[in-house]
């Protein structure tokens, strides 16, 4: 038997804490002793039911993104061997090219069962070999947050160094953003509405810093700060009707990768500054692993950390989901055992 937090229903008062079956691993499955988990907006958006309700199992054990131990496989398993540290990937069937027009059906944390337990299953051609430099409570903020600015950066907006890149808000996605495209020599403008939290960036690599609540024209400033051009790729977080302004701020053919949907998944578009600005509006739902693997080993290259504001113990899932509704700079992690 196992301790896991169970959805019964939507709502965070019906997440419990209860004990349930510890998996076998099948052919070609690992077992995994979880380390720690860490939080994403879509893990709230499933347990609070905005996030395809109708896809929701009940009971589920939420939370895709983890990090931990192998400790017994399946017949046939090749790629791993008990001891190894592993990371989970979201979308447990992508793994190279294009995503497959069935992709969130295989997601973990919903449908599959997620990380929010003392063990977890995982198939062994979707794990992804977690970094030598980052214990589990790090290595757990990689497989959305991490993965997610990666994609879009490098796979979606094939980055250059020097080139330009937006970056909006303080969350998880956004910093490791920041400190990728910084680590890659790119020049980083944030937009934030807390002045403090623009100078904590600037420490991790932004180069400049918007409050957009003081500069409600942002784009103009961004265009200001680029000689009128503006950027390169921007990382949209938003969503809503703001997404006008990312087009604006984004350079005649730029990128900007939707990631986000903080301020609303519906927005009236302005079609004729997209058109003339003909601009590559790309939708980012994470990734494949081949990607994750590139991304380890340019955070191994360049000793990158994760900013983690706070790690929660096991038993306080329900604070960590609070913390998160609050707003968090960087990342949220549940410590689930003391695997390093």
């Amino acid at each position: 038997m196992m301790k896991a937090w169970l959805l019964k229903d939507f709502g965070l008062n019906n997440l419990k804490l209860e004990e349930v079956e510890t998996p076998t691993p099948k052919a070609g499955e690992l077992l995994i002793k979880v380390g720690a988990v860490s939080l994403n907006y879509r893990d709230k958006a499933i347990v609070e039911g905005f996030y395809e309700p109708h896809m929701v199992p009940k009971p589920l054990i939420p939370v895709s993104d983890a990090a931990g131990t192998v400790v017994a496989v399946g017949e046939g398993v090749t790629r791993f061997k008990l001891g190894d540290r592993v990371n989970t990937t979201l979308y447990s069937r992508w793994i190279d090219e294009e995503p497959g027009p069935n992709e969130p059906e295989y997601c973990l944390g919903m449908p599959l069962p997620g990380g929010l337990a003392e063990y977890m299953i995982l198939h062994e051609e979707s794990a992804v070999k977690a970094p030598d430099n980052m214990s589990d409570a790090e290595a757990s903020t990689l497989p959305i947050a991490a993965l997610t600015a990666w994609y879009s950066l490098m796979d979606i907006g094939n980055l250059k160094p020097e080139q330009n890149v937006l970056v909006q808000g303080t969350g998880g996605v956004s910093i490791f953003a920041i400190q990728l495209a910084h680590a890659y020599g790119a020049r980083v403008i944030a937009t934030s509405s807390n002045d403090i939290n623009l100078e904590k960036v600037r420490a991790l690599g932004a180069n400049e810093g918007i409050n957009y609540k003081t500069h409600p024209n942002w784009d103009e400033r961004v265009l200001e700060l680029t000689d009128g051009k503006g950027v390169d790729v921007t990382i949209e977080v938003a969503g809503g009707n703001g997404l006008n302004q990312s087009i604006a701020a984004t350079k005649v053919a730029g990128t900007v990768a939707q990631v986000g949907f903080l301020t609303g998944q519906s927005t009236q578009l302005n079609l004729m500054p997209l058109i003339f600005r003909q601009t590559k509006l790309r939708g980012i739902a994470v990734a494949p692993r081949v990607s994750f693997e590139r991304m380890n080993k340019f955070l191994n290259e360049h000793q990158i950390k994760p900013v983690i504001e706070h790690v929660y113990k096991f038993e306080e899932a329900i604070e960590a989901f609070n913390h998160l509704s609050r707003g968090a700079f960087g990342k949220i992690v549940i410590e689930v055992s003391s695997n390093k």
